[in-house]
C-alpha cells in the first residue's frame, strides 16, 4: 500500500493565526486622547493595542521561535474561510475566532468546520465552547461533577421571584455573555427593589436568560490551566479591589477590564502571582483541574473563582482566554518561567499533537471488463 510521502523533518511548520474583525476598533480612537484630559490621574496607559496589532504580535512572536507564520482576519467572509481550510491549508490554525456574523453563538461552529477538514487547532473543541457560552448550563455541570459554585437562578423574564431562594447580596449577569459584558457597578444587589431595577435594565439591553446568583465578597483569582496530558496550573492572578470608589463593589465590570478612558480601570490592580498558602493553592488547584476537565477544555483556558471561608467557588470557565503579552492568561505563563514565545509555542505544539496521521493513498480500480451496454434480446412469450 502506497503512503503519503513523510514531511521534510527541516520544513517550517505553517500556522494560520485566524480572528474575525469587521468594522472600526474602537481602540484605534484612544491614540487620539490625551491623558491629561481624563480628569483623574491613569496609572495604566490608556493606549492600548488593537486587536490587529494584538494578532500581529503573535504572529512575529511564532516567526522568532521558527514557525511559518501570517494572519488572516475572516472578517465575516465564508469565502475566506474556505481559502483557508482548503488552498492555504496550514499545519495548525491558531484559533482566534470569537464570532461570526456577530453572533457568538457560532464560535462553536467555526471551530467544528476545522474538524470536518481535520486541520489542528489550538484551544477548546466546538463542545466545550458552546457549554461555556452558557453560564447556566455549566454551572449544572460543575454542580453535578461535585464542584462548587455559588448559588443562583436562570431567569427568563425580568420579573422577581417570589420565592427566589437566594441570600442577599446577589450579583445579575446576562447569561450568554462573555468579557464581563453586562456587568457593572449596579450588578451587585443588596435588596429586593435593586434586584428588580437591574432584572429590568439587563433585560432590556440583553434579553433572556438572566444569571442571579449569590454574591460571594471574597477574594477573587484567575487561574490559568493549559495542557491535556495532564493539565497545569499557573501562578494565579489575584485582583486588588482596595482603590475602588466606596460605592463601587469589588467587582471587574466592563469598564474596569476594557475601558481605560473610565476611572475604575486604573483602579483595580491584578497581582501575579498570588499570595496563597500551600493548603488552599492545593485546593484552587484542585478545583481548577476540575473544572477544566469537566467543560472539556483543551490545551489553555483560565477558570475564575472566588474564595469564601478558604472554599473556592467557580464562577466561569473561560476557554480560549486572552493571551494579550504581559496580560492575564500570559502574564501567569511568564511568572512560571515562559516567555511570550515559548507559551504560544506550547500551545501550538498542544494542538499539533492532534494533527492526524497522513492518509494513505486509494489504491489503484483494477481494470473491469468493458460494461455491456446493449439491450437483451427476450425468447418471445410461449
Amino acid at each position: 500500500m502506497n503512503t503519503a510521502m513523510d514531511e521534510p523533518k527541516d520544513r517550517k511548520k505553517s500556522v494560520i493565526v485566524l480572528y474575525n474583525q469587521v468594522g472600526e476598533d474602537w481602540y484605534e480612537k484612544l491614540k487620539d486622547v490625551d491623558p491629561a484630559t481624563l480628569g483623574f490621574e491613569p496609572e495604566y496607559p490608556i493606549h492600548v493595542s488593537t486587536a490587529k496589532e494584538e494578532y500581529d504580535d503573535i504572529v512575529r512572536a511564532l516567526r522568532r521561535v521558527g514557525y511559518k507564520a501570517r494572519a488572516v482576519n475572516l472578517e465575516e467572509d465564508l469565502k475566506k474561510l474556505e481559502r483557508v481550510l482548503k488552498r492555504s491549508r496550514p499545519d495548525v490554525i491558531f484559533n482566534l475566532v470569537e464570532h461570526f456574523h456577530d453572533d457568538a453563538d457560532l464560535e462553536p461552529a467555526i471551530a467544528a468546520m476545522f474538524d470536518l477538514y481535520r486541520i489542528p487547532y489550538t484551544g477548546a473543541p466546538p463542545f466545550a465552547l458552546s457549554l461555556c457560552q452558557r453560564k447556566g448550563l455549566t454551572k449544572h455541570v460543575l454542580q453535578d461533577n461535585g464542584v462548587a459554585t455559588p448559588r443562583f437562578k436562570m431567569l427568563r423574564g425580568p420579573t422577581v421571584p417570589k420565592r427566589l431562594g437566594l441570600r442577599f447580596p446577589l450579583i445579575v449577569k446576562p447569561a450568554r455573555e462573555d468579557a464581563s459584558a453586562g456587568v457593572e457597578k449596579g450588578s451587585v444587589v443588596r435588596d429586593r427593589e435593586q434586584l428588580a431595577e437591574r432584572l429590568q435594565n439587563v433585560f432590556a439591553e440583553y434579553g433572556a436568560p438572566i444569571l442571579v446568583e449569590e454574591f460571594i465578597d471574597g477574594r477573587e483569582l484567575h487561574v490559568s490551566v493549559w495542557g491535556n496530558d495532564p493539565p497545569e496550573v499557573l501562578p494565579p492572578i489575584e485582583f486588588d479591589f482596595s482603590e475602588l470608589p466606596p460605592d463601587h463593589p469589588p467587582i471587574i465590570s466592563y469598564a474596569a477590564k476594557w475601558n481605560p478612558l473610565a476611572e475604575v480601570y486604573h483602579r483595580v490592580h491584578a497581582i501575579c502571582p498570588a499570595s496563597v498558602p500551600k493548603r488552599l493553592f492545593q485546593k484552587v488547584e484542585q478545583v481548577a483541574i476540575q473544572a477544566y476537565r469537566i467543560t472539556r477544555c483543551r490545551d489553555y483556558a483560565r477558570i475564575d473563582i472566588r474564595l469564601k471561608d478558604n472554599k473556592p467557588y467557580v464562577l466561569e470557565v473561560n476557554p480560549n482566554p486572552d493571551i494579550t503579552e504581559g496580560v492575564s492568561f500570559m502574564d501567569s505563563a511568564e511568572q512560571a518561567g515562559y516567555s511570550f514565545e515559548q507559551a504560544l509555542t506550547k500551545i501550538v505544539e498542544f494542538a499539533l499533537e492532534r494533527k492526524p496521521p497522513p492518509q494513505p493513498s486509494p489504491e489503484p480500480m483494477p481494470d473491469l471488463p468493458p460494461h455491456d451496454t446493449s439491450i437483451p434480446v427476450l425468447p418471445p412469450e410461449p
